[in-house]
Formats: C-alpha cells, structure tokens, sequence
C-alpha cells in the first residue's frame, strides 16, 4: 500500500542537537535521545562464497558499533526479510530458510528483539570471507535481526554481545576473544561487551593489526583501513524511521493533491482551492476492500484538474490526528487569522511557548513531532524560533484519598500489620478514617493502639470507587477553594494525596481573607456593600509586610512552588488582622496577588473595592527594595 510519509529522518541530528538548549526534565530528553538513537559506526562489506570459498557475486553489508571487534566477529547474521536472502540460500537449506522466514513474519518487532526470548535461527547454506582474517564465516538468518535497522545484517562478535553470545552457545558456533578488560578481570562464561585493550587483533594476510590498542583508538583504525581498501566506510545511524502519516479512515485532514487519470501524475491543489474539506458521508465503515472510506464518496473523488482539464481523482487517505496537534499552540496566537497559519508580529511576541505543562506520555510522540514540525516551519520562515515549547514540566499525579486497611485473621481477630505473621492468609478490612489515629509515623486503630494498619493512597479509578467529582467539590467549596487546595497540596511537579479535610482548611483561609477586605457578617448571613478598607497612608510597617509578601509570591510563581506562594499570603492575612486600619493601597496590592490563584473572589473584593475595570488588566504588583530590608533584629 502506498503511504504518505514525513521524512522527520533528515532532522534527527538537529532534533538531538537543539534537546541541549531546553529547559525540559532530563528524563524526557534522554526518551527523546534513545527513540531517535543516534550512533556512529561502520559499515563494512563481506563477500558472499560458498564452502569452498568460491566468490558467489554477491556483497554482504553490516552496519556495526564496534568496528574493532572485527576479529571476533564468527559469523554474520541476516533479517529474515533481508532482500538478498533467497540468492544466499542454498537449495539443501531452502526449505528450513522459508519455513523460518514465515514464522518470523508472523512477529511483531518487539517480539523479535526482546532480550529475554529464547534466540533462534537458520542456517542460510553460504558463508562469507571476513575481509580482516580472511576466514570463511557462515551466513545465518534469525529474527533477533530487524532489516529495518542498519543495513539488516549484522556482524556477529559472540565474545562480546550477549545476544550474539547466547545465539553461538545454541548453534555451538566459535567465540573469539578479542577484546580484554583493563584490569584483565570478566567472567569466562560471559560476554565482555564494555571497551578494553585489544587482543587476538592481527592479520599478516589483510596487514591490519590493532593488538594493544584501546576499543576506541582500533575502531577509528579499523575504519581508517576498510575505507581505505574498499571494505567499506564510517556510517552514522538512527533508530528513528520516517513517520507514516496517512490513515485509512474517514476522519482526517483530505492530502490536498490529485492523480491524473491518463499518467497517474500527482498534482498538488492550488492555493485558491483550499480548504480542501471531507465530502459528507451517512456511511463511513471500512469498505472491506482495504480502500479508506472516502472511496464511497464517488462523486468527491471524481475531480477534474483546473490547470489541464483532465480528469482526476482525489487522494483518499487522511492525514493522523497529529495533523492539528503539531502545530495548535501556533494557532491560539493568531486564531481568526483566514490568510495565514499565524501572524509574524503576532507569533514573533507570543512564542515560542513560555511553559508547556504534560505527562511523560507525550515524550516521544507528540513532543517529538511537534519540536520536528516547528523546525520545518522555521526552515520556510513561519516562525522565528528553532523550538516550539521553552520550558517543560511533568505534572505530579492527584492520588485519591488514604486508604486504611486493617487484617483479621481466620477467627476474625485483629492483626497488626507489622506482625511476623503471614498477612496473605488474613482478610483484608477496610477501616473508616474516623476509627484510625496517628501514633509516631504509624496509624493504628483508636480502640486498639496495638493494631497498626496499612495506609496508602492511589491513583484515582472508578474500580476502586475513590474518584473525587470537582463539580461535587465546587459546589460544596466554591471554585477558587478547589484551585487553591489542588496548588496549596504540594509542588507542582510531585504527585500528591487528596485529603476533603484539606479543603477546609483554604476554604477557611479564603474566607478569612474576604472578612478582612468586607467585615463580619449581618445578622442575617449576607454582607453590607462596600469594604473596611480606608484612604489612610499605610505605616512602613504595613508596606514591609505587603512587600515581602509581594517578592515571596512572585518568586514562588516563577518556581512553581504555588503552595509556598499561597502560604506567604496566608501569613499576610494573619498579620493584617492585627491593624487597627486597612489602607486601601495595601489591600489592592494584596487583592492582585491572591488573583491568579483565587480568581473569581479576587475580582469580587476588586470591584467592591471600587474599580470599575476588571483586575485582569492591571499591573502584576512589584515588591521595592527598601521595603524588604529588616529595620530590626531579636537578639
């Protein structure tokens, strides 16, 4: 089937290069840096022969990290897709040859290639003449091998790879040391695969010797002598591999091009017959013919083409979801914009993206395809920057409240959980969080201090039946208590426990803070109009508190540390209940800090405050110098 692929290939040096610059978790760019897989080899060439060591006409190439193992190497092995495979095979072997392939179709990569499995494999009939020693080596096939990896053929060192090792021990093949530890220390019945000094390394027949030499110093000789005597050449290589981008499936972006009729020439639309949008479809099954649904859409699929008039027909694929989501963030800067992707004034201010705030799941897909999308829009001038997102944090996971179990065991009695008896025979009992008390770091029950429980919070799932509903939350709490309390559980980037009692205690804060600006209660529970603030001049001492308060919460913001920010304002609160007065200058600045995170109360008290403008437009308060100075110090 013919696919529409994007050749993200030709960026990967640039995709690793530019990970160094970026303010991202350094696990996200290593699961960047493995699924690209840069690494710097060789390829070398092996004559096929045949057991005699007569030349059969045909060139073997393997790709290898470890060129100065080549005298280890023993044997090679060939992907059993590999293209040369069925003039390799001899006719004693054919049989064994295409029964092996057959199974090994039926697998998937990952079956193929996890280290765990047992290895197996074929001989192919042929050998091949190591152009080092020039030994005759034989030629196997076996599934370990990808042909979508190198060249689909490998070296085989048993000395040295443990797969390789594994496979020689099987087939009984030979394994040559060649490779000795520094301190000269390994295990005899394992292979060494780390780098050393270099043994059992020299040909007077091929004139190559690299005995004594350090691994890296004799794979740069190695490579030196085989590009030099046409054996082959240093080769970079990448696990990474073009991306598939077409489906066959109703919904998706439509490829904007035709194929004409008579030559089945690819025509792209032109630019004043885009959009191209779907034709509407009642049916959008799968056609049971492998043709993507669109095929039903005769009349949208039979077009003509506006340059020639010959008739045509219209790609029926559909571009992936990835599509849209490559480049969205691009679009929130210019949205209504019909004439183009995004604005250069408008983009030029706004991006790249200050932070961009996901899970680890999004490493090597999205966050991929995204920072190799922007880079081809940078290279034809539709954005100023070589990456697409600044900063990048992993949010920590909301676990669920604690749950505390207790054990009973066959007479139905209490066991404490750090009994030396076997808690897999009890029954597990869950206990109500009324009945538990906290003794040291342990829970126990109230009623037993003897019985320590298990306690434990996880992860949110409808099976465990200890989701919190944030509607539920919302209505009970208010909107700005549950945002307050999911920033007030702990730094961003940890996972953290629920706790409902936890709510109460930012609900109560926020409540606190509004008596302060508005006053007690009536009578009746409502609020007069109007605040307690006054137009008095605040005291230095008063400024001295807002504005230590002020750089607190703006450096904790720009730190992600929203739950320390929210504790500084909470020590606001507690000194300015002490005032005699609360100067309206002081409570405004206050009012602005407390906004980002408890929006909807803040604009409230802003507006009662006496401002007719929404605070969403004012000025992010700034604490001076000279009020952050102590003026006093206990002794």
């Amino acid at each position: 089937m013919r696919q529409w692929m994007l050749r993200i290939t030709s960026y990967a040096d640039r995709l690793l290069e530019d990970l160094d610059d970026l303010d991202w978790p350094e696990s996200i760019k290593e699961m960047q840096r493995n699924w690209i897989g840069r690494s710097e080899g060789a390829e070398l060439e092996f004559c096929a022969v045949d057991q005699e060591g007569h030349d059969l006409g045909a060139k073997l190439t393997v790709y290898t990290t470890r060129p100065d193992t080549i005298f280890g190497a023993t044997y090679l092995v060939v992907a059993p897709e590999h293209v040369l495979l069925p003039s390799l095979t001899s006719e004693e072997q054919r049989a064994h040859v295409e029964e092996y392939t057959e199974v090994a179709a039926r697998k998937s990569e990952l079956e193929r290639t996890e280290l765990q499995k047992e290895k197996t494999g074929v001989f192919s009939g042929s050998y091949a003449k190591n152009p080092a020693t020039g030994e005759i080596i034989p030629i196997w096939v076996a599934d370990y091998v990808l042909a979508s990896y190198g060249t689909g053929a490998i070296m085989a060192v048993p000395a040295h790879d443990s797969r390789d090792h594994e496979f020689a021990l099987k087939y009984e093949l030979p394994i040559i040391k060649v490779v000795s530890p520094p301190n000269g220390n390994c295990d005899p019945e394992e292979a060494y695969a780390d780098d050393g000094i270099m043994i059992n390394s020299s040909s007077s027949s091929s004139g190559l010797n690299i005995n004594g030499m350090l691994s890296q110093d004799a794979a740069l000789e190695v490579t030196s002598w085989v590009e030099s005597n046409g054996f082959g050449k240093k080769k970079v290589n990448y696990k990474l591999r073009d991306w598939l981008f077409a489906r066959q499936r109703y919904w998706g972006e439509p490829f904007p091009v035709i194929y004409l009729d008579d030559t089945n020439e690819m025509v792209p639309l032109t630019e004043n017959q885009l959009p191209l949008t779907l034709p509407e479809l009642d049916d959008f099954t799968p056609t049971g013919t492998g043709e993507p649904p669109l095929t039903k859409a005769a009349d949208w699929v039979r077009t003509t083409d506006v340059l020639t008039g010959k008739p045509a027909r219209r790609e029926t694929s559909t571009m992936p979801q990835w599509a849209g989501s490559c480049w969205y963030y691009l679009r929130f800067m210019d949205p209504k914009n019909s004439s183009t992707l995004v604005d250069k004034a408008k983009e030029s201010y706004w991006g790249p993206v200050d932070i961009y705030v996901g899970g680890a799941e999004h490493s090597v897909l999205h966050l991929l395809y995204a920072r190799f999308w922007h880079k081809v829009l940078y290279d034809i001038g539709v954005v100023s920057t070589k990456e697409p997102f600044k900063c990048l944090i992993n949010q920590g996971l909301i676990l669920g409240e604690v749950e505390y179990t207790a054990y009973r065991d066959n007479e139905g009695k209490w066991v404490s959980a750090d009994s030396d008896s076997s808690l897999s025979d009890c029954i597990q009992e869950k206990v109500p969080a009324d009945k538990i008390t906290k003794v040291g770091d342990n829970y126990v029950l109230k009623d037993d201090p003897n019985i320590r429980l298990n306690a434990r919070a996880y992860k949110m799932s409808k099976s465990r039946g200890n989701v919190i509903n944030p509607d539920d939350v919302v209505s009970e709490y208010g909107a700005d208590s549950l945002r307050l309390y999911e920033m007030f559980m702990g730094p961003l980037r940890d996972s953290k426990t629920w706790s409902t009692g936890g709510i109460e205690g930012v609900h109560r804060f926020l409540g606190r803070t509004w008596r302060l600006v508005v006053g007690a209660p009536l009578p009746d529970g409502s609020y007069k109009d109007g605040t307690m603030v006054t137009d008095v001049e605040p005291t230095f001492e008063q400024l001295r508190v807002l504005h230590k308060c002020m750089a607190r919460v703006s450096e904790e913001i720009q730190e992600t540390r929203f739950n320390t920010a929210i504790s500084a304002m909470m020590e606001f609160v507690n000194a300015a209940y002490k005032w005699d007065t609360q100067p309206k200058s002081v409570i405004d600045s206050f009012v602005l800090l407390l906004s980002p995170f408890a929006p909807h109360l803040a604009e409230e008290l802003w507006f009662r405050l006496g401002h007719a403008q929404s605070l969403a437009h004012e000025q992010f308060p700034e604490a001076k110098n000279e009020y952050l100075k102590e003026s006093e110090i206990v002794l």
